[in-house]
């Protein structure tokens, strides 16, 4: 893959974050509340705005990092390759999502469609063509994790993404995603030409409880969120969740097919 041209960006971002589960019955008022704070997301299409967006994530053979999210581990983290749309026009996103406490920070490197696959992460003769040293080793953070714990592709999830930005603030995003599903991953495509999707509207909890939703509502911000998002919360009762659409695939597959094991050590997921 020498001669791919096109810079990998790299951006990380700190934040909070917070998921409730929300009837579908209340998304019209929930719109209607949000329109003196928020404007929709310019890339988002139709009426209302949206995008389609499917994610692979990779895991250890031991599903070590779904496992560290159910144990609730301080500092544990997430690994995605994610696009947008169906074509493959859009680009490739490679992202670790860590979360220590209550914290959320990402780092992201976009890449060509054209350019992803095993041999990106495992072969050390392709060639990208990077803007600086700090994207250049902000692309390699990625490469060394999915090499040092041996993760591979498990899981694609699917969803289509309702979005907003807060018009005052400097980072404020509103978000609710439908339509969720997933399909197993046995390869690195991130958009695979055949496969069944899984629907998983109705498995979006932890653990082996279930909770009937047709929407996930993030709300995301700085470390302290502006006074409208408490407001939303408080309007319409809101009951925040510790959802993760990545581990409500794992448990809703495991339905069918039973759980892999899972010994690993803690170590494996905290020092990165």
């Amino acid at each position: 893959m020498a001669g791919v041209e096109r810079a990998v960006e790299t951006i990380r971002i700190e934040r909070s974050e917070a998921k409730y589960l929300l009837p579908t019955a209340v998304i019209p008022a929930v719109r209607e509340f949000l329109k003196p704070h928020c404007r929709p997301d310019p890339h988002g299409a139709g009426d209302p705005a949206e995008y389609l967006i499917t994610t692979l994530q990779l895991d250890t053979p031991t599903y070590a990092l779904h496992a560290a999210k159910e144990l609730e581990a301080y500092r544990r983290f997430k690994l995605r390759v994610r696009t947008y749309g169906l074509d493959g026009r859009a680009p490739i996103i490679l992202e670790v999502k860590c979360k220590t406490g209550r914290q959320v920070s990402k780092s992201r490197a976009t890449i060509p469609f054209a350019a992803w696959g095993r041999d990106l992460v495992f072969n050390s003769q392709v060639n990208l063509t990077f803007k600086s040293d700090r994207e250049y080793q902000g692309f390699l953070r990625f490469v060394r994790i999915v090499r040092e714990i041996g993760a591979e592709p498990v899981m694609r999830i699917r969803y289509r993404r309702e979005s907003y930005f807060g018009v005052a603030e400097r980072y404020a995003r509103v978000s609710m995603d439908r339509q969720l599903c997933y399909q197993p991953a046995t390869t690195w495509d991130v958009l695979p030409p055949t496969g069944r999707w899984i629907p998983m509207d109705d498995v979006m909890s932890q653990g082996k409880d279930q909770v009937r939703s047709g929407v996930v509502l993030e709300l995301k911000s700085e470390d302290q969120a502006p006074r409208w998002m408490l407001d939303l919360v408080q309007a319409f009762r809101l009951v925040q969740i510790g959802n993760c659409k990545y581990s409500s695939a794992v448990w809703a597959e495991a339905q069918f097919h039973g759980f892999p094991r899972m010994p690993f050590n803690m170590l494996e997921v905290s020092r990165f």
